[in-house]
């Protein structure tokens, strides 16, 4: 079997399931705005919506890390295929509230599920180059960012409906289903080396997996919060608020693209920290600027959030490796569950800033769905304009809190090698 592991082609069909991913990411933030003027939804419930993804991601990663080793990468990624098509076909169909929740669960389990089987199986295949080879793996995330939201962008200039753009994720769904159904796949890396159940749950209670858990939730938040939010919270400071996240994830693809001398010149710690002061001055900017220095805004804070998930995951395998397939997908799952958490609080923060812009006792539904150039209308504009920089502000908290984290993680690590290497050289 092991004759005809073929690593290439696995990770070539990874990209493709994990670019299914990011356009499902990609296409609900740019549908977003309209999904609530259709189905007469509060930003409350759009949250909930967009952050039923990232529960649904969680729920499928932790559950997939606690099986991978026993039932293969193969299954899971077949069940993800399956779950992938059920969400897109139920999205294109949905006609409310509950029908877009579920489908967005499918989604998010789907998603969950690839990244479950697709971080071990690269760490497996390429384990001594893990960081960069995950950081080449998750430049397919904003890679399909870009193409969804430039999809979304165009295909709304032309008119074609936003059931018409979520059905174009089913062709690259179908090419890494059969690309999958082909190939043979190696054991986990944890199996392989022979590292007992015992010993993986003892690395996932060790201080520095539960520090780096920990972080997760913001690394994530920073990343991704804004992301899924950006066409909703700077649509009345921008014409093109779409156009914001395709730039942010422009600049992720071609950071990931040359993470390999970035992350050995700099270390995974120090690559951290740079991340984390990047982000928060982008997000700081965000918060403060108009009109083209948004872009120059979005250019720093794309730059920011390039390395952080990718790193994390490959810190974790390179220097709590008994952790295995569980650590790394213990560590996706936490950061999707933060932001899942955090969307939902934020969505009612959000409903709460418009609603003391508007009249006393104005009716939030009506506002937003008022007809274009009406009193109402240029109140719930006005209304937004504010809100959207408010949550942005609001946000930067976590990087902040990130910068000292990190710093006080790359001393450490530091120190930790000068300890490793005198040892080594008393041995």
């Amino acid at each position: 079997m092991a004759n005809a592991i073929q690593p290439q082609k696995l990770f070539v069909a990874s990209c493709m399931a994990l670019l299914v991913t990011s356009l499902s990411f990609g296409i609900r933030a740019g549908i977003l705005s309209r999904l609530g003027v259709e189905f007469h939804l509060d930003t409350k419930q759009l949250s909930i919506i967009a952050g039923t993804a990232f529960w649904g991601f969680p729920l499928a990663v932790i559950i997939g890390g606690f099986i991978v080793d026993a039932i293969g990468m193969k299954r899971l990624l077949l069940a993800a295929f399956i779950l992938h098509l059920l969400g897109i076909v139920l999205t294109v169909f949905a006609n409310g509230f509950w029908s877009l929740f579920i489908s967005t669960l499918f989604i998010g389990m789907a998603n969950g599920t690839v990244e479950a089987a697709c971080n071990p199986l690269v760490a497996t295949i390429f384990p001594a180059n893990k960081t960069t080879k995950l950081n080449h793996f998750h430049l397919w995330f904003p890679g399909g960012i870009v193409v969804g939201t430039l999809l979304v962008f165009l295909l709304t200039k032309i008119g074609l409906i936003w059931q018409l753009q979520v059905a174009t994720m089913v062709i690259p769904t179908l090419i890494y289903g059969y690309l999958f159904m082909k190939l043979d796949f190696p054991v986990t890396e944890r199996v392989a080396a022979g590292v007992s159940s015992a010993q993986m749950y003892k690395s996932v209670l060790s201080p520095l997996f539960i520090v780096m858990f920990i972080l997760m939730f913001g690394t994530a938040i920073t990343e991704l919060f804004t992301g899924q939010w950006i066409e909703v919270l700077l649509k009345n400071v921008t014409e093109n608020s779409i156009l914001i996240l395709a730039l942010t994830a422009g600049v992720q693809v071609l950071g990931r693209g040359i993470a390999g001398p970035v992350v050995h010149k700099i270390s995974p710690t120090g690559v951290l920290l740079i991340s984390a002061i990047l982000s928060a001055l982008g997000l700081y900017l965000l918060s403060h600027v108009s009109g083209n220095m948004v872009f120059v805004a979005a250019f720093i804070f794309g730059m920011g959030v390039t390395y952080f998930w990718p790193t994390m995951l490959g810190f974790v395998s390179e220097n709590i490796p008994e952790s295995g397939a569980l650590g790394m997908n213990l560590m996706g799952g936490a950061g999707m569950f933060a932001v899942s958490v955090y969307m939902y609080f934020m969505g009612g923060f959000y409903d709460s800033i418009i609603v003391k812009q508007l009249p006393a006792g104005a009716s939030l539904d009506a506002y937003r769905s008022a007809a274009p150039g009406s009193a109402e209308a240029t109140a719930f504009s006005q209304a937004t304009a504010v809100a959207g920089p408010e949550i942005i502000n609001a946000t930067l908290v976590i990087p902040v809190i990130l910068i000292v984290a990190f710093t006080g993680l790359f001393f450490y690590m530091r120190s930790r090698k000068k300890v490793e290497k005198a040892h080594v050289q008393i041995v």
